[in-house]
This record gives C-alpha cells, structure tokens and sequence, in this order.
C-alpha cells in the first residue's frame, strides 16, 4: 500500500469509529508495524488533521472532520462499482438507472489514475431479471418508507391464506428471486416479511406511525439480531 493510501486509510479507520482505535488495532488492519502506525499519525498531526489520543491509548479523529469525499481506495471502488451492478441487476429500475448514474459520477469525479478502477472493474456481479411484480409501485413504497406512513394491505401467505392488515414498512429487501418488505404487522404485532407478489392490494395511508423512523428501524435490528441468535442455537 502506498504511503499517501496509508494515510487516507488511517483516516477512514478513526473515522467510523466513536472511540479511541489503539495503534495496535490499525496497524492490525493495514498490516503494517505499530512503529509505522505511530509515525502516520504524527504526520497526520503535523498536517493538521485534528487526531487526538496518544500511543498506549488509542487515536480518536475530532468531530466535524472534513476531507474529499471521494478520495476513494481501490478496494473502495471495487465495492462501489459492485454493488451498484447488483443493484443495477436486482432492483426496480428507478434503482437501476440511479445505480448507474451513481458509477458515471464516481468515474467524472474520481482522479484520472482511478478511473480505469470504475470503467474496467476487476469485480462484477450477475444480472437476474427478476418478474414478481407487486400491487404497488416500488418507488412508492420507498417514499411510503421515508415518510414513515402506514401501509393497508390485502395480503395472501404462503398457505394461500388472504387478510387485510395494516403495516409500518421499515425496509424494502432484494434478492436473487423475490421483493420483501420489512413490516410491523398491526394485525399479529410483530415484525413480518411481506413478499411483493403476494400483495393483491396496497394503499399508502395518510396516518404516519407513532413511532420516529429511526425508532422503529432499531427495534427491527433488535429483533433480527435476536432471531438470528434463536436461529444459531437451533430454538424453533
């Protein structure tokens, strides 16, 4: 790794963090010596980047630090170019066009050295059309999603049972064959997974959820996270 990509790194590891990194845990990520580490970020300091902690502590980059958006890595664009393939083949084609105008972007953006990272990627990922096709539209659904509105549904299970229910979406999910949305089921309260070919009917209520966005999101986090761990110790 290049000296000056060395230090862009270390920046970004200080960066998504809310606590002091010590040497020993960036030096770890970037294989490099803690000496090494050590003599970064002193010449971080000395360029004025506002670090603060000492060797023994851990490192902790001010808040509010600002710095070129898209002084991207190598590797950073490899995963910004492959999950926006993905994208482009996996979701509805508002997403798909907007994945592509993300790439296109990045590309006019980026230095020329970097360029052939976005217009010859090393990495690509394989289109599915995918042909389940809901009653709403997805880029409804998303603005349904921001808004924190509820959702009314008519909705058929897999047993080929049909209720009505009423819904707070939280997320919308892709794969390789279906659409999911993430819902708070008033009906059966809890969080249900809502495959978008089975809606027969759906239409956006005016009522917004008693809840704040970010509120909801995290007790879904929370629960997956639990059903992941029944999952892992095999509780049904």
């Amino acid at each position: 790794m290049r000296r000056a990509d060395r230090l862009f790194q270390i920046i970004q590891i200080l960066r998504r963090s809310t606590r002091p990194v010590t040497a020993a845990a960036i030096a770890g990520e970037l294989e490099v010596s803690k000496r090494t580490v050590y003599r970064d970020v002193a010449d971080l300091i000395g360029q004025r980047v506002p670090i603060d902690g000492e060797a023994g502590f851990g490192y902790l980059l001010a808040p509010g630090y600002d710095m070129p958006p898209l002084m991207l890595t190598p590797d950073e664009l490899d995963a910004v170019v492959l999950g926006a393939q993905w994208v482009a083949g996996h979701a509805d084609s508002a997403l798909a066009l907007a994945a592509r105008d993300v790439v296109a972007k990045i590309a006019a953006t980026v230095p020329e050295r970097l360029r052939p990272y976005v217009e010859l990627p090393s990495v690509g990922s394989r289109p599915v059309v995918q042909t389940n096709v809901g009653s709403i539209g997805e880029t409804e659904l998303r603005q349904t999603i921001r808004d924190g509105r509820k959702l009314h549904l008519l909705y058929r299970a897999e047993s080929g049972e049909v209720s009505r229910r009423t819904v707070w979406p939280v997320i919308l999910g892709y794969d390789d064959t279906h659409r999911m949305l993430v819902a708070w089921c008033e009906l059966r309260e809890g969080f249900r997974h809502f495959r978008l070919d089975r809606m027969l009917e759906a239409r956006v209520l005016e009522d917004v959820y008693p809840l704040r966005r970010a509120e909801l999101r995290g007790r879904w986090e929370r629960w997956r996270e639990a059903e992941l761990a029944r999952r892992r110790i095999g509780v049904p």
